[in-house]
């Protein structure tokens, strides 16, 4: 169903977070649930993931995740401070200690001279840890390969979370 390469990241990421009893919430965009789906898919996933968010549009980032509509309408969706209020949010509407949330442009439409097909923004937040961010340039994929690719840095940043 994935890749191996992220077949292997989401199992590791499970004996990790397993391993520090550690619960995992994603909110994600671009990549529409695929990264909560690697993780679920890996067996044993139950002891880990506790919930997933797919916050598609802008009114849910803002509904759901409480990501203020004057942020998304000055920056854009496609932004850090997206990113992390995501992440922020996933993290307050749920009972899990490490959160990441990706917004992103995975086209083939889309794409903006500022914002091209391919910028990606993860973010992910640990439970009295604070935020990291990662912004990637995923140039010249075709929209499954920059959504694969976007899963792929998540479940290793929620991986290096773990340590």
């Amino acid at each position: 169903m994935f890749p191996l390469e992220v077949e292997t990241l989401a199992r590791l990421l499970i004996d990790e977070a397993r391993e520090r009893q550690l619960r995992i919430v994603t909110a994600e965009s671009c990549t529409g649930g695929l990264v909560a789906a690697a993780i679920c898919a890996v067996s044993g996933a139950s002891d880990v993931f506790e919930r997933g968010f797919v916050t598609y549009t802008n009114r849910a980032k803002a509904e759901i995740l409480g990501v203020p509509g004057d942020l998304i309408a000055d920056l854009g969706a496609v932004s850090e401070p997206v990113a992390r209020m995501m992440a922020e949010g996933a993290l307050e509407a749920s009972n899990a200690h490490i959160s990441v949330a990706i917004t992103g442009v995975a086209g083939p439409l889309g794409g903006t001279p500022m914002k091209p097909v391919g910028t990606v923004h993860i973010a992910t937040a640990r439970a009295n840890q604070g935020l990291m961010h990662r912004e990637e340039h995923f140039d010249m994929m075709e929209r499954h390969e920059v959504q694969m690719a976007a899963v792929q840095s998540a479940l290793q940043m929620l991986r290096d979370r773990c340590a």
